[in-house]
């Protein structure tokens, strides 16, 4: 069986398509609590620090934007008033330098990533500003070895941009697309010309840069399977690396930007999945490989790589090819993950300001994981990646008898077997390529926290 490959069943995800997590964690930010505070993380800080060390992750989240796409649900601030990043970078900064005092300085840093927001609304000295201050509290690679990844909004590209963001490290680069229909962006508010994002391309590819995604959305207003394979067909041209084609779930009461959206535009569920159908089998015929969860890649691309060798991972940045970091997340609602806690910071500059005016990190929830809960995460994790579970080796690392343990979620998946979605064997469990786009189903057969708690999920297609 071809490891990639991945079939649109139509008949089975109109059965299989309810609301559930996209699992960028386990268990999912909604089992955060205000119990794990600034404490409980320096106290998971300093056991992460006890050998074997592993390297870290950073990533900076930067709010700002110089306008709001309507479509958009991440947390950021639209203004026109680029000195509103100073004070904010001016609190960045201490809390890097009150993070970098956590950790051992023998942690190397495999990643660094910004991501927004827009990061590159900040100036060009601001930039070296916050790239000199990581550099003075963690242990960065200097020999261009590491994962150094920024999201890039092309109408943000200013003169030399690129080549700064090369020079300071970067060397992964992600562009945000979505589509190049003129009617779709008037609606959503982005007017970005083709030969913007052409331009911007060339300027990483001429500089350096490794490794470049284009983020693309289905499901915007005025779309259709034609318009979006126009806009499929100018993407291939431009062969990126990798491709992230993410399913625009319409919820105006959670985000306020989505109420500028008239409904009524919006193309219908039945379309929504042809375009997904069209969109798999374009980028298929291109050479592209179905990662899972919106993402492509090209077969000689690092994801497509850490794929079939098993080493791939998922974290609240998407996949990534480095499992055995701790994440550390700086600036307003940043995620971590270290030791076994998930935490998260204040969601305003406001709450984010006072905290660390005062001396402390902004950490507002989080989550110590039981052992429970890493069981069920390392199944969820390696079905979402890898499509493939062996039991035996969950039995090693966890001490337990999968089929004792698990026996109510056998059952459940039964009927998942006999649909098609999962074969199940004596040592292991696959996903089929018909399942492939139902990953999610499966992995929440084996999530506790869904049997306590009211769903709160987009659809999984």
């Amino acid at each position: 069986m071809n490891q990639h490959q991945v079939i649109f069943d139509l008949d089975l995800i109109n059965r299989y398509n309810v609301s559930g997590p996209r699992y960028t964690s386990y268990p999912t930010a909604v089992q955060f609590h205000d119990g794990f505070r600034e404490q409980q993380f320096i106290e998971e800080a300093r056991r992460s620090n006890e050998p074997p060390l592993k390297p870290l992750s950073l990533y900076f989240h930067i709010p700002f934007c110089n306008t709001v796409c309507f479509y958009c649900g991440c947390n950021k601030i639209a203004t026109k008033n680029r000195d509103r990043a100073a004070p904010y970078l001016q609190r960045l900064f201490l809390e890097i330098k009150m993070q970098g005092a956590l950790f051992d300085r023998k942690r190397v840093v495999d990643q660094l990533h910004w991501g927004g927001g827009t990061p590159t609304f900040i100036s060009h000295e601001e930039m070296r500003s916050l790239m000199a201050k990581t550099r003075e509290h963690f242990s960065l690679h200097s020999d261009d070895s590491g994962e150094y990844s920024i999201e890039i909004d092309p109408r943000e590209v200013r003169k030399d941009t690129i080549n700064l963001l090369r020079e300071l490290g970067f060397n992964r680069m992600s562009f945000g697309v979505q589509d190049f229909d003129p009617k779709v962006q008037q609606a959503v508010n982005r007017i970005q010309p083709p030969e913007m994002t052409a331009s911007a391309l060339e300027q990483a590819r001429t500089a350096g840069f490794r490794s470049i995604n284009l983020d693309l959305i289905y499901g915007l207003p005025f779309q259709s399977v034609d318009s979006f394979s126009r806009t499929l067909d100018q993407v291939i041209a431009y062969s990126p690396d990798r491709l992230s084609v993410f399913n625009y779930a319409h919820l105006p009461k959670m985000f306020k930007p989505q109420r500028r959206i008239n409904e009524i535009d919006l193309p219908p569920a039945s379309q929504k999945l042809a375009i997904l159908e069209m969109t798999i089998e374009k980028l298929s015929q291109a050479g592209y490989v179905y990662i899972g969860m919106d993402h492509f890649a090209k077969p000689d691309d690092e994801l497509a790589i850490a794929q079939r060798q098993g080493t791939l991972y998922r974290n609240f940045q998407g996949y990534s090819t480095h499992a055995d970091c701790d994440v550390v997340g700086m600036g307003i609602t940043a995620i971590s993950r270290v030791g076994n806690s998930y935490s998260q910071n204040a969601k305003t500059e406001q709450d984010y300001y006072r905290e660390i005016d005062n001396g402390h990190l902004a950490i507002i929830r989080g989550i110590q994981l039981s052992a429970d809960d890493r069981l069920r995460r390392a199944v969820i994790r390696q079905l979402i990646c890898h499509f493939e579970l062996t039991l035996s080796d969950i039995e090693k690392a966890h001490q337990i008898n999968f089929r004792e343990y698990f026996a109510g979620e056998l059952e459940q998946l039964a009927q998942m077997q006999q649909d098609g979605l999962v074969e199940i064997g004596a040592n292991a469990i696959r996903v089929t390529p018909v399942g492939k786009l139902l990953v999610r189903n499966v992995c929440m057969v084996f999530d506790h926290y869904l049997r306590i708690r009211d769903n709160q999920f987009s659809k999984v297609i």
